[in-house]
C-alpha cells in the first residue's frame, strides 16, 4: 500500500535511508531524513515477517547489466524465430511481449528487439549469489525457481535489530549494489499473500498486503490469481460461474470439494486470504526435466526420437547430479498450432539412466507419432526419490546391469574430459 494512501498514525519505512517515522497524509509525501519518496507505509508493516522476494526480468537484466549498451533496447532472451521468450525485459514488455510467447509473435510485435541465447550457467550462479544472501538473513529460505524464494523472517527481530521489513529493504539495496540487479518484494502473513503482494509493485518494489484487508483486495480478482488455478481448473471454475474470487465466497467448503475434489478445500481457504502452508527451505524437487524447440516442424518418429535422446541424457545427468531417481517418465509434445501434449508413465521401480528414460519416452512417442507436426518435444522424471533406490537388478530387464555400467563408464570419461569427448551412436547424426 503507498505511502500517500496511508492513514495517519501508520508506520513508515524509506527504502533508501531505513528511516522509520509515521506516514502522514500528505500531497507529495518524502522521507524527513533523506527526501526520498521510496516510502512504504502499512498498519501491519512493523509485524509481518513473510516475503516472497522476485528478481525483476532476471535474464534479460543479467544481459543489460553486462552489456550497459543494451540498457535503454528491447531485449529478449529465447531461442531462434521458432523457440520462445524465456524472459522479456521491461522495455519489450511496453510492446506486449511476455515470457513464453512464441519468439515470432514477439519479434512481430517489437521488431528492434535484440535477442540472446540464454546463458543458463550465469543465471544460476547469480540465483546462488542471492539466494546465499537471503540464507544468511534466515535458515528460512524456499526457493521456487532460480529467481524467486519465500523467506520467512518471523523472529528475527533481535538477531538484525530490525523488523523484517526493515530487513528486506536492506537486502533489496544490498542485491541492487554488489550484483546490479534489482528485486520486488512481497511482504504478507502468509505465502499466498506474499506471492501476490511481490507482483504489485515491479519492477524494484514493496508491496505489503495484510490481513485486515487480504479479502476484500481478493475479492474482485480472477480466480486465476490463485495459486493452482491453471488454465483446465479455471476452465472447470467458469462453468461454475466463478469467474472472480469472491464468487467463490458464497460455497462453503464440502461444496466446492465435491464440485472440484481435493483443489476445493484450498480454493475454499485460499478465497479467504487463508494459507497455512510453511516456508520450507528443504522442499523437495518435484520433477527434472529438458525440452527443445525445432527449427522447423517434425512429423517422423526417426526424427522425433533423434532430439528425445539428447534431453534424456541431461535429465539423467541432472537427476545424478541431484542424487535423485525418477519413479515416472512424462513426455511433451507441442504440435504445430501451439497445442502441448503431456503423456507419462509410471516405472516398476525408480530410474536415474539415461537410456531407461529413452526407453520409456520411446514407447510414449510411438502413440503420438502418427504423421501430426510437432515443434517442441521435452522430457521429465517425477516422483522423485533418493538415489539410494535407483535402478536395481532386475530378471525382467536382463540387459539393466549392463545398460547402467556402461553408462557409468561414460559419465566417468565425460567427467574426465568434457561432454563432448564420447557418446552413444544413437547421438550421431544417421547417414542418408
Amino acid at each position: 500500500m503507498s505511502a500517500e494512501k496511508a492513514a495517519t498514525g501508520w508506520p513508515q519505512l524509506c527504502r533508501d535511508c531505513f528511516t522509520w517515522s509515521h506516514a502522514l497524509p500528505l500531497p507529495d509525501p518524502r522521507c524527513t531524513a533523506c527526501g526520498s519518496h521510496r516510502l512504504i507505509a502499512h498498519p501491519e508493516l512493523r509485524d509481518l515477517g513473510l516475503a516472497h522476494i522476485d528478481c525483476d526480468a532476471f535474464y534479460a537484466s543479467i544481459e543489460k547489466r553486462d552489456a550497459p549498451e543494451l540498457r535503454d533496447k528491447p531485449v529478449l532472451i529465447g531461442g531462434g524465430r521458432r523457440g520462445v521468450v524465456a524472459a522479456a525485459c521491461y522495455v519489450a514488455r511496453l510492446y506486449g511481449v511476455r515470457s513464453a510467447m512464441p519468439m515470432f509473435k514477439a519479434l512481430s510485435a517489437c521488431p528492434d528487439a535484440v535477442v540472446i541465447r540464454p546463458n543458463m550457467a550465469k543465471y544460476r550462479d547469480e540465483g546462488h549469489k542471492i539466494r546465499a544472501m537471503m540464507q544468511e538473513l534466515t535458515p528460512l529460505v524456499e526457493p521456487l525457481s532460480i529467481d524467486e524464494a519465500f523467506l520467512d523472517l518471523s523472529g528475527t527481530e533481535a538477531l538484525h535489530h530490525a523488523p523484517p521489513a526493515e530487513t528486506l529493504a536492506r537486502l533489496a539495496r544490498r542485491i541492487e549494489q554488489t550484483l546490479g540487479l534489482t528485486v520486488s518484494i512481497g511482504l504478507a502473513p502468509n505465502k499466498l499473500l506474499a506471492k501476490i503482494a511481490s507482483d504489485l509493485d515491479k519492477p524494484r518494489g514493496f508491496a505489503v498486503l495484510g490481513q485486515s484487508e487480504a479479502q476484500d483486495f481478493l475479492a474482485d480478482k480472477p480466480v486465476g490469481l490463485l495459486w493452482g488455478v491453471g488454465p483446465s481448473l479455471r476452465r472447470a471454475l467458469e462453468r461454475q460461474g466463478i469467474t472472480k474470487i469472491g464468487h467463490l465466497l458464497i460455497y462453503e467448503e464440502a461444496e466446492l470439494v465435491a464440485l472440484f475434489g481435493s483443489m476445493g478445500r484450498r480454493l475454499y481457504r485460499f478465497s479467504r486470504a487463508r494459507d497455512e502452508r510453511a516456508v520450507e527451505p528443504n522442499a523437495p524437487t518435484k520433477s527434472i526435466s529438458s525440452e527443445t524447440t525445432f527449427e522447423s516442424d517434425l512429423d517422423r518418429l526417426d526424427q522425433l526420437s533423434a532430439q528425445l535422446w539428447p534431453l534424456c541424457e541431461k535429465v539423467a545427468a541432472r537427476l545424478k547430479r541431484a542424487r535423485l531417481a525418477g519413479q515416472g517418465v512424462t513426455l511433451k509434445l507441442k504440435t504445430r498450432d501451439f497445442q502441448t501434449l503431456t503423456r507419462s508413465r509410471r516405472l516398476s521401480d525408480p530410474t536415474q539412466l539415461a537410456e531407461r528414460i529413452f526407453g520409456e519416452a520411446y514407447a510414449l512417442l510411438e502413440l503420438e507419432a502418427d504423421g501430426r507436426r510437432f515443434r517442441l518435444i521435452g522430457v521429465g522424471a517425477d516422483s522423485l526419490v533418493e538415489d539410494t533406490h535407483a535402478d536395481p537388478p532386475s530378471l525382467l530387464e536382463p540387459d539393466r546391469l549392463r545398460d547402467a555400467k556402461v553408462e557409468q563408464a561414460i559419465d566417468s570419461v565425460r567427467a574426465k574430459l568434457g561432454d563432448g569427448a564420447i557418446a552413444k551412436g544413437r547421438s550421431l547424426p544417421k547417414r542418408r
